[in-house]
């Protein structure tokens, strides 16, 4: 397997973001791309992540291959990844995962593959009747302005607008975002829809917007959310947050 990225950052910004909510993951590469589907150890967020072989300048793979990595190692490794350096990953055996980054200087960095026993983990089939589009910095910022107060935040979708909110001791913050040429919001419900989640996931999963300037939001009433990054052709970077039911 030889695989060489022009634009490493696609790979760099994404295992940032997953290795936040998983320590160790195990890829499929095969001749669509590189692959991962992985649940947080607490069970409450699943990553989804594609990096198409449309997005290499280079895509070598003889076999579909399973390759387990320690995350934080692999992040380590990226973060060296400058903008003007070429990154190739290789595995010569099966023992070994190589990363080159070459520019004018050449650095090979080589880290253990692992064996991970571990089922593969299944994308649940969700149907989501609210649908909201808008650009990542407005969710980001949202979901900053509501964590100076509160440890959950709240989505309500009404007709034409979201709603996010929280409060803690004698503090609140709401943010409303409305639909507008930047921002597409559907109901199918036709009714205010409700949902309650964790801020310290969703800080952690908004750092898509490093690979994406847009978001896709999916939720329903007490229902777990989907948040979708994607750049058409290169990589896709999903999230499912278990939501926070009240009693």
């Amino acid at each position: 397997m030889k695989l060489t990225l022009a634009e490493p950052r696609y790979l760099k910004e994404s295992i940032n973001v997953i290795s936040e909510l998983v320590t160790e993951a195990k890829f499929k590469i095969n001749s669509n791309g590189i692959e991962l589907v992985a649940m947080d150890p607490a069970n409450v967020a699943m990553v989804i992540f594609k990096l198409l072989s449309s997005c290499f300048v280079e895509y070598d793979v003889q076999e579909e291959l399973e390759i387990g990595v320690n995350l934080s190692s692999f992040r380590q490794i990226l973060r060296r990844a400058k903008s003007e350096d070429i990154l190739t990953l290789e595995v010569v055996d099966q023992n070994k995962l190589t990363l080159i980054l070459k520019s004018r200087t050449t650095r090979k960095f080589s880290i253990p593959v692992l064996k991970m026993e571990e089922k593969d983990q299944k994308i649940p089939e969700l149907a989501f009747p609210v649908i909201v589009e808008t650009y990542t910095n407005v969710l980001a910022e949202a979901i900053e302005d509501i964590g100076i107060v509160s440890e959950s935040i709240s989505f309500t979708c009404e007709a034409d607008k979201l709603n996010i909110a929280g409060e803690g001791n004698m503090s609140k913050a709401q943010v409303e975002i409305i639909q507008d040429e930047d921002t597409k919001i559907s109901n199918d419900n036709h009714e205010s829809v409700r949902s309650k989640y964790s801020i310290e996931y969703l800080k952690k999963m908004v750092g898509g917007s490093k690979i994406s300037e847009r978001v896709t939001l999916l939720m329903d009433k007490d229902y777990p959310m989907r948040l979708d990054f994607k750049e058409v052709d290169k990589v896709q970077l999903s999230f499912i947050l278990a939501p926070r039911v009240e009693d």
